[in-house]
C-alpha cells in the first residue's frame, strides 16, 4: 500500500497548500486589521437563515425551480430522496452564505481575489457529490456491481498513485504522430531548444510569404494540430499558407541553465530566420499563442532594435503583455512564491509539468478534478476517450531560469508594457516602437488570459491593429474549425480606452474567427507562387517526419 499512501499524501499537500496559506494569511496582521461590511454580514447570515428554513420546507418537496442546473447533482435522487435533497441544498446555502462572507471582508483587491479563490477550492472540494457515503450514484453503483465498482476505483487509484497524477482521459487511445499530430510534414532544423517543423502545402499555389507559428512553450504544439478536422495547421495550409511551426522541446535536466533570452534568440529569432531562409522570402506572417505569443513579441522587440524588420504582420492568440490583471493566475503569485522560486530554480533548476499542470488544473476543479475524483475512485470508472484532454495531461516541464524570470518580470512587476523597463537579449524593450498589422484574438470566458487583458495590447503595439473576441474560453475558444459553424465572435468595434467600451460597438458574427482572421491574414501574405516541390532547402535539409521526437518526450 505504500505507493497509494504516498500518492494521497502527496496529492493531499498539493491540494491543502493554498488553504495552509489562508490560514496564515487569516491569522496575520492585515486580516486582523481589515475593514468588515457589517450590514453585509448581517444581512448574509439572515439569507442563511432563510435559506435554511427553505431547505427545511423542502425536504418534503421536489420542487426544484429557482435552481441553476448543477452536472455535480444531475442524478434524479438528489431531487427524488428527501435525505439527498437536504444533502444538496444545505450545501448549497452554505457555499452561497461562505461566499457572501468572503465578500463582506474589507481587504485589498489581490487579497480578496486569492481568499475568493481559495474559499472557492474549499467549497468545490466539499461537495456531498465527492464522498462515498453521500453520493446516491456511487452507493447504488457499488450496491448494483456486489462492490465490483469500489474494486475498481481502488485500482483506478493504485494506477493513477503510479502515474502521480488523476487521470482525466483515457490515453491509451491516442499516440502522438498515430491520431493526433498526423499533419504531414517534416523537421527542418533542430537545436537544444526548440525543432521546427515545415507542413507539406495542400494547394498548388500558396502565398509568398509563410506563416511561422509560435505556440506557449507550457504545453505541447499539438494542441493546434490535434486531429484533421479540427486541426488549426490542417486550416492554414488549406488557405494556401506555407506553415512552419515550432515543438518546443521538454526540458530536460541538461536544459535548467536556459533563460528567457534564449527562448527568444535561439527559438524565436531562430524559426523566422530558416523558414525565412527556406521559403526564400524577404518577409514572414508570425502568429504566437499565449506564452508563445509573449516570446513573439518579445523577438519583434528585439528585431526592432537591431533594425530588422522580417515579419510582415503578428497574430497574436490569448496573449498578455500588459499584466496588470492576470486573471485567476494572479492568485498563486506574489512577492513571497516568486522570491521562493527564484531561490529554488531562478538560477538552475526545472520546474516539474506536473505541478504546474496541476495548478490549472486547480482553477477549474469542477471540470480537471472533482468529476475524475467521483468518476475513477467512487464509481470505479474509466474516462473516456478526448483528444484535448490528451494533450491537457500530457504535461510539460519549464526551464527554472526562464519560469522565474517570466514570473517576476512579467507577472509580478509587470515591465514589458513599459518602454524601457525591461532588457532581451540586451535590447531594451519598447512595444510600440512594434509597428507591423497585428490581429489580436481574446476569448470572453478565458481564465488565464482576460480578455480585457489581451484587449490592452491594442494600445501597447505600434501597429494596426484588428481585435477580435471569441467566445468560449482559452483553449476551446481558439480551437474552434471553421468546418463546425459553432459558437460566434465579436468584431470591429470601436478603439477605445476601456474593452468594455468596445464591445458596447462591437459587431457579433456567427461562426468561427478562424475564417476572419484567413481573409485578415490574405491581406499580409504577399503574391500566389507555385508550392514548393519538396520541403526545406539545401541548407535546411529534412531531419524527420513531423511531428518529430521532441513532442514525444514526456514529463512523467
Amino acid at each position: 500500500m505504500s505507493l497509494p499512501l504516498e500518492f494521497s499524501d502527496k496529492l493531499l499537500q498539493a491540494y491543502s497548500a493554498p488553504f495552509k496559506k489562508t490560514a496564515a494569511y487569516m491569522a496575520g496582521q492585515r486580516f486582523l486589521s481589515c475593514s468588515m461590511d457589517f450590514s453585509g454580514l448581517l444581512r448574509s447570515n439572515l439569507r442563511y437563515l432563510e435559506g435554511q428554513a427553505a431547505v427545511m420546507r423542502s425536504v418534503w418537496s421536489e420542487e426544484t425551480g429557482g435552481e441553476k442546473p448543477d452536472r455535480r447533482f444531475a442524478a434524479d435522487e438528489w431531487n427524488r430522496n428527501p435525505w439527498y435533497r437536504f444533502l444538496k441544498k444545505s450545501y448549497l446555502n452554505n457555499a452561497r452564505t461562505l461566499s457572501e462572507i468572503t465578500e463582506a471582508i474589507g481587504i485589498e483587491e489581490d487579497d480578496k481575489s486569492r481568499l475568493r479563490f481559495l474559499v472557492g477550492q474549499y467549497i468545490e472540494s466539499l461537495s456531498p457529490a465527492n464522498f462515498l457515503g453521500t453520493n446516491p450514484e456511487a452507493i447504488q453503483l457499488a450496491l448494483e456491481s456486489q462492490g465490483g465498482s469500489l474494486v475498481s476505483g481502488l485500482a483506478n487509484y493504485v494506477e493513477d498513485a503510479r502515474r502521480g497524477r488523476i487521470a482525466i482521459t483515457d490515453e491509451s487511445a491516442f499516440e502522438v504522430g498515430r491520431n493526433v499530430a498526423t499533419s504531414e510534414g517534416a523537421v527542418v532544423f533542430e537545436c537544444e531548444l526548440m525543432q521546427l517543423i515545415q507542413y507539406k502545402p495542400l494547394t498548388d499555389k500558396v502565398a509568398s510569404r509563410p506563416l511561422v507559428i509560435v505556440p506557449p512553450c507550457i504545453n505541447k504544439f499539438y494542441i493546434l494540430d490535434l486531429q484533421p478536422e479540427n486541426s488549426f495547421v490542417r486550416f492554414a495550409c488549406e488557405q494556401g499558407h506555407t506553415v512552419f511551426l515550432v515543438s518546443w522541446r521538454n526540458p530536460q535536466a541538461d536544459m535548467s541553465e536556459t533563460t528567457w533570452d534564449d527562448y527568444v534568440e535561439h527559438g524565436v529569432l531562430k524559426a523566422l530566420e530558416v523558414s525565412q531562409a527556406i521559403s526564400g522570402a524577404a518577409q514572414v506572417n508570425a502568429l504566437g499563442w499565449c506564452v508563445g505569443g509573449t516570446l513573439l513579441t518579445s523577438a519583434l522587440g528585439v528585431q526592432q532594435a537591431r533594425g530588422k524588420k522580417t515579419v510582415a504582420s503578428m497574430t497574436l492568440l490569448t496573449t498578455m503583455l500588459d499584466f496588470s490583471e492576470p486573471g485567476e493566475l494572479g492568485v498563486f503569485i506574489d512577492e513571497p512564491t516568486v522570491a521562493q522560486r527564484e531561490q529554488t530554480i531562478g538560477r538552475s533548476g526545472i520546474y516539474p509539468g506536473k505541478e504546474l499542470a496541476f495548478v490549472f488544473q486547480m482553477l477549474r476543479p469542477n471540470d480537471l478534478i472533482w468529476p475524475y475524483f467521483v468518476g475513477n475512485y467512487l464509481k470505479g470508472q474509466s474516462p473516456g476517450a478526448f483528444d484535448l484532454l490528451y494533450w491537457n495531461a500530457d504535461a510539460t516541464n519549464l526551464a527554472g531560469p526562464m519560469y522565474a524570470w517570466y514570473l517576476r518580470n512579467m507577472y509580478l512587476e509587470n515591465k514589458l508594457r513599459e518602454p524601457g523597463q525591461l532588457t532581451v537579449c540586451g535590447h531594451p524593450m519598447d512595444l510600440g516602437s512594434i509597428d507591423v498589422p497585428n490581429y489580436i484574438l481574446a476569448t470572453k470566458d478565458d481564465h488565464i488570459v482576460p480578455w480585457q487583458s489581451a484587449y490592452r495590447s491594442v494600445q501597447l503595439l505600434g501597429g494596426k491593429s484588428e481585435f477580435v473576441l471569441g467566445e468560449s474560453g482559452h483553449i476551446a475558444g481558439v480551437i474552434n474549425p471553421a468546418s463546425k459553424q459553432k459558437r460566434g465572435y465579436w468584431r470591429a468595434g470601436e478603439r477605445c480606452d476601456d474593452a468594455d467600451g468596445w464591445l458596447a460597438s462591437a459587431t457579433s458574427t456567427p461562426g468561427s474567427w478562424w475564417v476572419h482572421w484567413a481573409a485578415w491574414l490574405k491581406r499580409h501574405a504577399g503574391k500566389q507562387v507555385a508550392a514548393p516541390a519538396r520541403l526545406g532547402n539545401d541548407t535546411f535539409e529534412p531531419i524527420e517526419p513531423a511531428p518529430g521526437r521532441y513532442v514525444s518526450v514526456r514529463a512523467d
